[in-house]
């Protein structure tokens, strides 16, 4: 991380650190996440002497009277009410007068001008409160991404001078082989050694179901081994891995505020300093209009606007409504890099997917043979002529042929965009496509031609002697995923591939795919990209996971990346990134952000409704400073409460 000077922002008496980055923006940092008994000893302290002093009050004490009585309120005032005045008095000197913390601090001290102490140490002692919800609902809210913060080990086992040793995880380098027990997870990126072991992805993904990986494939850091003693082959450096790009989005998600949170903080710096200046009106105006002018009355009206108008349900609950999205999301395996994203996505009406690696699995199978020769024979020379290309098809095949012997290859030659050619057995051996054997002047039959998948030809010696073909398999949650977003109201799913046109048809028509579009180069891509997007009323999200779509991405209104296979590029380049490859968590995103932006504006409903009618009543004298403490504290607690709702939410 860069390095960085921290500074304080207050919101309602509760400061929130921030990290400020040598990139300019402001992130916010830990908010209330460690809650020890001593928080609560004020709040705790202030209510047993302000219950103890009400119940003196009742019973008619004949001692509890006059400088004892106003002693004892002021105890109980104090330990709650010490921090909303030093924060007052800390704003004003920075030049910030009108904050609701002076709201608060000249509003109580008023009602103890006037006599009413109960009310006053009441309005403090339930602020106080409040902000103990508030730091627990953000604790709680920061649960599933503390998750994320949490799951990689600082000590890693490497194995050095023909012995295992502990050291320090950022000490490790690329290539050195580090070992994993059962239970301990990964402290870097690497290759499993072994030939397969099982590994629970939940902090990485969000997925419960424990995964199979095998030999030569990765496990990223964060991940644990279930299985016995696991050895990785380490891949990437610990500043490297993918859970530090992952950590890094998390952090920086709140830098990027939602339009209706922005709005809400502009909002509040003018509000505060409005209802001040309507409050001292509401003090002198009577004078000249009412009749039997009592300056004591209207003073107590005015603290009552005062507590009212508190903006505190608001500058909490929307920034914190937020904030459980990004927490309820990052529980998904979805990580948004901004509440902004949040509100953007709840208007795409338009979702355009890449083909391989997003809707497809992103590996080629063997699917068909046809053989003029022994089959054996046919795959034997197609995996060895294949073995020298590093084509993923050429993989496929490759891998097809598995345990059957290879045989020596000489004199191979690349024919671009075509195939290969090359000398096994002293036979001239093509295998490509049909433009490769028609080049060639070999006859094959005419059907070969027809075929949809992926086709690979055989020629030996001059004869064409067969061909395989290969497919890339649909994910298992793909049909779902279309199905989701067609049913959520997007009326426009289109399929943009640089596979075949034919292969790119069938995989839509299978899917339920509105439109799709095939053989496009990544220029191609974006013009497609642009012709969509100027269609009228378009909102438009791009899911991709490759290099060549990270223009479409960036052009897009809302880019979503594949985060597990996804190239680095994708993901840099992405708004939202979705940790375990699976389609059906487009749909789970919009969804979580259709359910925060209902919170946030039901947050401000709330809020503005109850507000409105209690300071109609206390200008008119219809209300008390308990109405009052209702109306700010009350509001903001059922505020809180609603803004956290969404962590508990199952999309």
């Amino acid at each position: 991380m860069a390095p960085h000077q921290q500074e304080t922002d207050s919101c309602c008496g509760h400061q929130h650190q921030h990290d400020k980055h040598t990139d300019g923006h402001e992130h916010d940092h830990d908010h209330g996440d460690a809650w020890s008994f001593k928080s609560y000893v004020p709040a705790i302290a202030s209510l047993v002497l302000l219950l103890v002093a009400i119940a003196f009050d009742q019973l008619s004490i004949p001692f509890f009277e006059g400088y004892l009585r106003l002693g004892w309120y002021l105890l109980a005032y104090i330990p709650v009410a010490w921090p909303v005045i030093k924060e007052a008095y800390a704003t004003i000197a920075k030049g910030d007068i009108f904050t609701e913390f002076l709201l608060m601090a000249l509003a109580t001290i008023g009602a103890f001008a006037l006599g009413e102490y109960p009310e006053a140490v009441a309005v403090m002692l339930f602020y106080s409160i409040g902000e103990l919800f508030q730091g627990a609902a953000v604790s709680k809210a920061k649960n599933n991404i503390k998750a994320l913060l949490d799951v990689r080990p600082n000590t890693a086992t490497v194995f050095r001078e023909g012995k295992y040793i502990t050291v320090n995880s950022k000490e490790v380098i690329v290539g050195e082989v580090i070992q994993l027990k059962a239970g301990e997870k990964a402290p870097l990126d690497g290759e499993l050694e072994n030939d397969s072991a099982s590994f629970n992805t939940a902090a990485l993904t969000g997925e419960s179901k424990p995964k199979t990986i095998r030999k030569n494939e990765e496990v990223l850091a964060g991940m644990l081994n279930l299985d016995g003693v696991s050895t990785l082959k380490v891949t990437k450096k610990f500043e490297d891995s993918a859970l530090s790009k992952i950590l890094e989005l998390v952090q920086n998600a709140s830098a990027k505020k939602a339009k209706t949170e922005l709005l809400i903080r502009r909002f509040a710096k003018i509000y505060t300093p409005v209802v001040f200046f309507l409050a001292v009106a509401l003090i002198l105006l009577p004078y000249f209009f009412v009749a039997n002018y009592d300056f004591n009355v209207w003073l107590y009206r005015a603290l009552i606007f005062l507590v009212i108008s508190c903006p505190c349900a608001l500058v909490i609950s929307i920034p914190l409504g937020y904030f459980g999205g990004i927490g309820a999301a990052s529980a998904n395996g979805i990580l948004f890099k901004g509440s902004n994203y949040l509100d953007l996505i709840t208007k795409v009406n338009t979702v355009v997917l890449d083909k391989t690696g997003t809707l497809t699995q992103g590996v080629f199978k063997v699917k068909e043979i046809q053989s003029e020769i022994a089959e054996k024979e046919l795959v034997s020379y197609l995996a060895s002529i294949e073995s020298q290309s590093t084509h993923p098809i050429a993989k496929a095949i490759v891998a097809y042929a598995n345990d059957i012997k290879l045989l020596p290859v000489k004199n191979v030659k690349e024919v671009a965009g075509h195939g290969l050619k090359a000398e096994i057995n002293g036979n001239e051996v093509l295998a490509g496509n049909g433009k490769l054997l028609k080049q060639f002047k070999i006859a094959y039959p005419n059907e070969v031609d027809e075929k949809v998948e992926t086709t690979v030809l055989l020629a030996v010696g001059g004869k064409y002697a067969g061909f395989v073909t290969i497919a890339d398999e649909a994910k298992p949650d793909a049909k779902q995923a279309i199905t989701a977003l067609h049913a959520m109201g997007v009326n426009k799913i289109v399929m943009l591939s640089g596979d075949k046109t034919s292969i790119t048809q069938k995989v839509a028509t299978d899917l339920g795919i509105d439109q799709a579009h095939g053989d496009l180069l990544p220029e191609d891509k974006v013009t497609k990209l642009e012709a969509i997007k100027a269609e009228p009323n378009r909102v438009v999200a791009f899911v991709g996971d490759g290099i060549n779509d990270a223009p479409v991405l960036a052009l897009s209104d809302i880019g979503m990346a594949m985060g597990a296979l996804g190239s680095d590029v994708a993901i840099e380049t992405a708004d939202v990134v979705i940790q375990n490859d699976m389609p059906s968590k487009i749909a789970t995103a919009i969804k979580i952000g259709r359910a925060t932006k209902k919170i946030v504006y039901q947050n401000i409903g709330l809020a503005f409704g109850v507000k409105a009618i209690v300071l109609i009543l206390g200008a008119g004298g219809l209300a008390t400073m308990w109405e009052a403490v209702f109306a700010d504290v009350g509001v903001a607690f059922l505020a809180i409460l609603n803004a956290v709702r969404v962590q508990k939410m199952k999309f």
